[in-house]
C-alpha cells in the first residue's frame, strides 16, 4: 500500500508501515548503523534498540503512544566479556547488592516494597544537642533510636514483603529487624530513575512514609530476584516481570572506549525506532524528497508573476543543498549529478524515488537501494527550519547598543561628541 503526504501544498512518495512485522522495522533501523563502527555488529545492535524500544511502548485507550526511551530504557556498560554477551533484560538491573551478608540474594516471585524515606532514626532538622546528666539517660538515647526504628519496621512488616528498596539509607538495626522477623532483603541508597523504573515493571507504587503501606502498594509483578557478581561489582537483577514498560540493556565489551562507541550507535538506533514507531511512515532518503520539494517549488515559482516568485525559488534552492552535500562528499560530479536527478524528478512519480547513494556517488532508486529517512524527523526538520527563516525575515531593523547624536545639531560640539562617542575607530589602536 502506497500513498501520498501533503507538505506545503505537495504531495510524496510515501511508504506505511507495519508495526507488527518485526522484520520490517529491523530492516529500516539497521540502514542507519551500516557505515558506523557499529556495523560489525549491525544485526546485534538493530535487534538490541528495537527489542528495547518495543519495551517502553505504551498505547492508551485513546490510542495516544508514549515511547519515553529516556526515562525507562536504561544502557548498563559493564566492561569485560564480548560484544556478543549484549542483551536487554525482560525487567531492570541496577548496580547494587543487599546491605546485609545474612539476606536472601535470590528470590523467587518476590514481593517488592519500593520506598522514598529513610529507615533510621530522624535527627533535627538543624543542629541538635543531647545533655547527658545520668549514667542512663545515654541508654535511654538509644532506646529511643531503636524504638522508633522497630515501629517503621513493624509498618513495613504487615504488608509481608520479600524485597525492602530505598533511595534513602537503611540503618544496622533495621537491618536486623526486618532480616530476623521478616527474612527481608533490603536494598538501600537507588537511584530515583531506577526507582522509577522497578515501580512500572514490578507493578509497586513508591511511598514516603513506612506508615502509609497497603497491599495496593506492593508490587508482584517480577518473577525472579537475584544479585551477580559481574567482574568486581556486584548487580541485582529484576527479571521475568509480567508487565512491560521499562528495561536495562546490558553492553559488554573489551573497553571503555568499545563501550561508548557501541553505546553511541545503540542510541542513534534507539531514536530512529522510536521515531517510527512514533509515526510508522517512511519517505525516500538520499536527498530524493529534497529534490522533489525543490523541482514542485520551482514549477510552482513560474506560474506566479513578479517579485512573488523569488521566496518559492529561495526554497526551492536551500531543499537542492542536500543532495548537492551528499554528491560532494562522495566526490561525484556535483552538476552533472544534480541535473540528472533534476532530469528524473521533472518526469512525474516514477521519479520521486530516485537520490544520490553516499557510497557509489551514483544516481539511484532509493526503493530498490532499501535507503529511507522516517517522516516524522523530515516534517519537524523542514518545520522547524521554515520558522527560523521566518523568524529572521521579521527583523526589521538592528538595535545598536551605540547611542547616536543628532546631526543636526550643528557645531563643533556635535562633531567632538561624535568623535567621543565613537566605537572602534583609529584610536582603539
Amino acid at each position: 500500500m502506497r500513498h501520498f503526504f501533503k507538505f506545503t501544498n505537495f504531495y510524496f512518495y510515501q511508504v506505511p508501515i507495519n508495526l507488527e512485522n518485526n522484520d520490517d522495522l529491523i530492516k529500516i533501523v539497521k540502514s542507519t548503523i551500516g557505515t558506523k563502527f557499529g556495523g560489525k555488529w549491525g544485526d546485534l545492535l538493530v535487534n538490541l534498540a528495537v527489542k528495547g524500544v518495543r519495551k517502553v511502548y505504551l498505547k492508551d485507550a485513546n490510542g495516544n503512544v508514549e515511547i519515553d526511551v529516556k526515562r525507562y530504557a536504561k544502557i548498563e556498560k559493564i566492561p569485560g566479556g564480548v560484544t556478543e554477551d549484549c542483551c536487554v533484560l525482560d525487567g531492570v538491573m541496577f548496580n547494587k547488592d543487599v546491605t546485609h551478608p545474612g539476606m536472601r540474594r535470590e528470590i523467587k516471585n518476590p514481593r517488592v516494597c519500593l520506598l522514598d524515606c529513610p529507615l533510621e532514626y530522624k535527627k533535627g532538622e538543624s543542629m541538635t544537642n543531647m545533655e547527658f546528666t545520668k549514667d542512663d539517660d545515654f541508654k535511654k538515647a538509644l532506646a529511643m533510636e531503636e524504638t522508633e526504628v522497630m515501629r517503621m519496621c513493624e509498618h513495613i512488616l504487615k504488608v509481608k514483603p520479600d524485597i525492602v528498596i530505598t533511595e534513602k539509607g537503611v540503618s544496622d538495626i533495621a537491618q536486623h529487624f526486618l532480616l530476623k522477623h521478616g527474612n527481608i532483603s533490603c536494598i538501600r541508597r537507588i537511584r530515583k530513575t531506577d526507582n522509577n523504573r522497578i515501580a512500572r515493571v514490578c507493578g509497586a507504587i513508591i511511598c514516603n512514609r513506612p506508615e502509609e503501606l497497603t497491599e495496593k502498594d506492593i508490587g508482584t509483578a517480577c518473577g525472579l530476584f537475584e544479585v551477580k557478581k559481574i567482574g568486581d561489582d556486584y548487580f541485582s537483577f529484576m527479571t521475568e516481570c509480567k508487565i512491560e514498560g521499562a528495561c536495562s540493556i546490558i553492553l559488554r565489551g573489551a573497553s571503555k572506549d568499545v563501550l561508548n562507541e557501541v553505546e553511541r550507535n545503540l542510541h542513534d538506533a534507539m531514536g530512529v525506532a522510536r521515531n517510527v514507531m512514533q509515526n510508522p511512515r517512511l519517505v525516500p532518503g538520499g536527498g530524493a524528497l529534497e529534490m522533489e520539494l525543490a523541482c514542485r517549488l520551482n514549477e510552482k515559482a513560474n506560474t506566479v508573476e513578479g517579485i512573488h516568485q523569488w521566496p518559492y525559488k529561495a526554497l526551492a534552492s536551500a531543499f537542492e543543498v542536500i543532495p548537492r552535500t551528499l554528491a560532494q562528499n562522495c566526490g561525484g560530479e556535483v552538476v552533472r549529478l544534480l541535473t540528472e536527478l533534476r532530469a528524473k524528478h521533472a518526469t512525474g512519480q516514477d521519479g520521486m524515488k530516485w537520490g544520490i547513494n553516499g557510497n557509489t556517488g551514483k544516481i539511484c532508486n532509493m526503493e530498490e537501494e532499501n535507503i529511507w529517512d522516517p517522516c516524522a524527523v523530515k516534517l519537524q526538520t523542514y518545520q522547524t527550519a521554515i520558522e527560523s527563516a521566518c523568524m529572521l525575515l521579521r527583523i526589521d531593523d538592528i538595535v545598536s547598543g551605540i547611542k547616536k547624536q543628532n546631526r543636526h545639531a550643528g557645531g563643533r560640539k556635535a562633531e567632538d561628541s561624535e568623535e567621543a562617542e565613537g566605537f572602534g575607530d583609529a584610536r582603539d589602536g
